[in-house]
């Protein structure tokens, strides 16, 4: 099976051009993904005869945690890595050809959001600015270079600038997108308080420890009162994968054209469970062609007949059932 191109996987427009190009990516990954062959392998699975979408294994996104996902040979251009407490073992994610990352993410933020060059990006993001690894920054350090505006930026924990720059840019006509992780975004309004009713403010999850969790109503309540808005975005993305889902409010996420959420049953995860129904998360990423599409996340979620879907929590039992099939 020949590796489907970009020009296939960016060009999906409807049901059938995504199902088709997951059975290619499916049976590609399956011959030329080790990990994800014997995983297929330990389950008995055939991959000559999963026809349906609802027939593909899931890899458990563990894996990423002791072994190296990939389909290629070629040498790494990046890895990317998960963030964890001291002494956690974190994911790595070898991406092969990064191109496949740059073009996805550039792509979903114009479908969600149009021309990046419209922007001003400000990015709060000190817990990742402080390790290496990230995929988060390399996505806003992007972001921003894309935008071509200086005013344009990380900031790590200078609250006072950050403040100055969005006043300033409250002034101008030109929309300003401020990207931060949940602590930073909290911990600036702690300090500061803006009445910016066009700003939109994108958190992308993240304690790690830092503040007490929070539901998310109460979390967006709170940013919404901080920053003078009418609702809170966010980004749905992780270390091992390629795209981004986005939320523009309310907690209800949409995927590009090249990614699906499916949720399976909690008990038993080779069952997947219907519309509306709370499930563990499966993510399709077609994007992530060089290294495994179809992860089972530790996610709780629910998926709507249209295709969105909202994240509801973690499971208590960090080890989703299934990782006994981990190769040695």
């Amino acid at each position: 099976m020949i590796q489907p191109g970009k020009q296939q996987v960016f060009a999906i427009n409807n049901e059938q051009g995504f199902v088709e190009t997951t059975l290619q990516v499916f049976q590609y990954q399956a011959t030329n993904c080790d990990v994800y062959k014997e995983f297929i392998n330990g389950l008995k699975v055939d991959p000559a005869g999963v026809k349906l979408i609802e027939q593909i294994p899931f890899l458990p996104v563990e894996f990423f945690k002791s072994h190296n996902v990939v389909t290629s040979t070629k040498p790494d251009d990046v890895v990317f890595t998960s963030s964890g407490t001291t002494g956690m073992i974190t994911s790595s994610h070898h991406v092969t050809d990064v191109s496949w990352y740059e073009e996805s993410f550039r792509k979903a933020f114009s479908l969600f959001y149009g021309d990046i060059k419209d922007y001003i990006v400000l990015a709060l993001l000190p817990s990742y600015l402080e390790r290496e690894g990230s995929s988060l920054i390399y996505m806003a350090q992007d972001l921003i270079t894309q935008s071509g505006n200086t005013n344009s930026g990380f900031f790590l924990y200078n609250h006072e600038e950050l403040y100055n720059v969005l006043q300033t840019q409250k002034q101008a006509d030109k929309p300003t997108l401020l990207i931060g992780v949940t602590f930073a975004l909290l911990d600036f309004i702690d300090n500061y308080k803006i009445d910016f009713p066009e700003l939109i403010v994108m958190e992308t999850g993240g304690m790690k420890g830092r503040r007490k969790e929070m539901i998310r109503e109460e979390l967006h309540n709170a940013l919404c009162s901080g920053f003078g808005v009418s609702a809170i975005h966010s980004e749905y993305g992780m270390t091992e994968l390629l795209s981004q889902a986005y939320s523009k409010g309310e907690g209800i996420f949409n995927c590009p054209l090249w990614m699906k959420i499916i949720t399976r049953d909690t008990n038993d995860p080779f069952t997947l469970v219907s519309a509306g129904k709370t499930g563990g998360v499966n993510i399709i990423d077609l994007a992530n062609i060089n290294s495994c599409s179809f992860i089972a996340t530790q996610d709780l979620g629910k998926v709507y007949e249209d295709g969105s879907f909202e994240v509801l929590g973690r499971f208590d039992n960090s080890d989703i059932r299934g990782c006994n099939l981990l190769v040695s």
